[in-house]
């Protein structure tokens, strides 16, 4: 679960960063607009978390050319900005969330597992395939509702290929969800996650298609 984090201010960047981090997700950081605009082009993103005053080119900039080229990416601002023609400008500008500094850490994750839930067309905070649930607020996840250890990676593998049910994924698309800039990724990393998940919950969750991908198919409905 990959994450376009833009935030100038070190220490709160870094601190947003690790958060993050720590739930199971992979951040990219980036500290002003041109920076984020060049990460956007280049990299592929699940949800951008914004900060509006950014040097070089500003948020709401940056949040326009976005919207402009009509890419979809769910956006949740960060600004201390606290008017509400602050906040109906952001959100008429395309974002789809606000959130006013200061903020606690636990409700920035719950809004940015919100987002991803919504641009899921999830409306539950919890994603069920058959008797495996997955829990993002909790990073918890069961089978027939005994709690089963994933690890980091795992997880958030499991997240990605649940959020996509029905939609065969190439290694490298699963590697640039799973991994942040900067961070080592071995050759069978993907394959070692994936052989992991098989054991802990069924050798038949996720299907490979040699030489294409992986996959979670859909449930059959019950006749």
């Amino acid at each position: 679960m990959r994450i376009l984090l833009i935030e100038d201010d070190s220490l709160l960047g870094d601190g947003i960063r690790v958060g993050l981090k720590q739930v199971g997700f992979a951040v990219d950081w980036v500290q002003d607009g041109l920076a984020a605009k060049l990460a956007l082009e280049t990299e592929s993103y699940l949800i951008m978390v914004l900060d509006l005053g950014l040097p070089k080119l500003s948020g709401m900039d940056l949040l326009k050319w976005l919207r402009e080229r009509q890419l979809n990416l769910p956006v949740l601002i960060l600004t201390a900005r606290d008017t509400v023609a602050d906040r109906v400008a952001g959100l008429n500008a395309g974002a789809d969330d606000y959130l006013i500094k200061p903020f606690d850490l636990d409700e920035l994750i719950a809004r940015v597992n919100a987002l991803l839930r919504r641009s899921a067309g999830l409306t539950t905070q919890s994603v069920q395939h058959g008797e495996i649930e997955l829990t993002p607020s909790m990073h918890q996840v069961s089978k027939n509702g005994q709690l089963i250890t994933l690890s980091s990676r795992e997880f958030m593998l499991l997240h990605e290929l649940l959020l996509h049910v029905g939609r065969v994924q190439s290694r490298e698309q699963l590697e640039q969800h799973l991994y942040g800039w900067g961070e080592e990724v071995e050759s069978n990393s993907v394959e070692v996650h994936i052989h992991h998940l098989r054991k802990k919950l069924g050798s038949d969750l996720i299907r490979t298609l040699r030489g294409v991908g992986y996959v979670i198919d859909k449930i059959a409905p019950q006749k």
